[in-house]
């Protein structure tokens, strides 16, 4: 069985005070401004093959840098949906399963997210209409979805360690079947910068 799977990337424009607020007392404003720049790029130079389209979803327009960088590495930048983060990746996900056949929701927040994760997580949705990246904060990283419905995305206290377990749970109740992926870890906490290290993104 071929599918087509379309990639999409939400992320938060680089804007100082405005993103990576939790790490703005370890580097500063800009510092983490910084930093989330550079994850973005990061994401955007993955080796994503496979993948029958591209999109970067940004809340705010990107600065021309941006833009570049992502039509260089074929991704096409548009502005997210309105909504909470869940309706905004439900909207997304109906507009991309017209297109494709699946879905890949990503963040930029997970630097260990690589070329090889996105082959296993395309792998799987071969065989399962879902497939899930757990990240170690109790959230995920990675959702592929063959279809949709708002009851994966409304009702969840986004950003708490409680979203994969309830997502987990709604598609129980929807007797949809997944496949969970290895654990990751996002950036999100100062105690996230050691670990950029040692993968040569140095902050600060």
């Amino acid at each position: 069985m071929s599918l087509s799977v379309s990639l999409h990337m939400l992320a938060r424009a680089p804007r100082p005070g405005q993103v990576k607020t939790r790490l703005i007392p370890a580097l500063g404003a800009d510092g983490a401004c910084d930093l989330q720049r550079r994850l973005v790029e990061r994401a955007l130079s993955l080796c994503a093959d496979g993948f029958s389209q591209r999109f970067l979803w940004l809340d705010d327009g990107p600065d021309t840098k941006l833009q570049a960088l992502a039509e260089q590495h074929g991704w096409t930048v548009v502005e997210q949906p309105a909504g909470d983060l869940g309706e905004r990746m439900r909207c997304i996900t109906a507009l991309g399963l017209v297109e494709s056949d699946a879905v890949m929701l990503i963040g930029n927040d997970c630097p260990a997210i690589n070329a090889e994760y996105l082959a296993q997580a395309r792998a799987a949705l071969v065989d399962a209409p879902a497939v899930l990246g757990p990240a170690e904060d109790g959230g995920y990283v990675l959702l592929g979805l063959r279809q949709n419905s708002s009851r994966l995305f409304s009702n969840i206290a986004w950003g708490t360690a409680e979203v994969l377990r309830l997502t987990l749970a709604r598609l129980a109740e929807l007797d949809w079947r997944y496949k969970l992926l290895p654990v990751l870890w996002d950036v999100d906490r100062p105690e996230d910068l050691q670990r950029l290290a040692s993968l040569g993104i140095e902050v600060g």
